[in-house]
């Protein structure tokens, strides 16, 4: 059995690693837990860079915790701006024991005016998802693609390919290339 630390206790980050480890090596059996460590940059990441630095960060503290994890995941929602319009994606990373890092971005699409000026003034995400849409911990739940998209695709549904490709380095069959 191989233990996953995901560096968060949001269950669906927990979940979509769990999804994600599932999909890439289903003849394994995975513990994957949740701990809450810091991500070092701002709650509401703005950019690549900054949003793949959180998710490097969390993945680096969580395989940190516990000598007896193989992975460390961070898992690290950010926004950033294309002239107008603010849209939301993701960074995930993996960190093996080994050494070897992965990563990975998701897909990227464009929120509401109306919680883009809420993250404008300094608002996380969640909070101005909670806002708009009159929800509560939405963040821990559907997420803004699950309050968008009717729940055709939740927050664990949109995090759960990204870190099956945050995996590939992983894989035996690509361990003789460089990433």
């Amino acid at each position: 059995m191989g233990l996953v630390i995901v560096g968060s206790r949001n269950p669906v980050k927990i979940e979509a690693a769990r999804r994600g480890f599932a999909a890439i090596f289903p003849a394994e059996i995975w513990d994957v837990r949740g701990h809450e460590v810091e991500s070092g940059v701002s709650h509401q990441p703005i950019g690549d860079d900054e949003t793949l630095r959180g998710a490097l960060q969390r993945a680096q503290a969580a395989l940190a915790l516990d000598p007896a994890a193989d992975y460390g995941v961070g898992i690290e929602g950010g926004c950033a701006w294309l002239g107008d319009d603010l849209l939301t994606m993701a960074w995930v990373v993996v960190c093996g024991r080994n050494g070897v890092i992965g990563r990975a971005r998701s897909g990227s699409f464009v929120l509401p005016k109306a919680v883009a000026q809420l993250v404008a003034q300094g608002m996380e995400l969640g909070d101005a998802d909670d806002h708009v849409f009159g929800q509560s911990n939405s963040k821990q739940k559907n997420g803004s693609i699950g309050l968008l998209t009717g729940d055709v695709i939740t927050r664990a549904d949109y995090y759960t390919p990204v870190v099956s490709m945050a995996l590939i380095p992983f894989r035996p069959e690509n361990a003789d290339l460089v990433f």
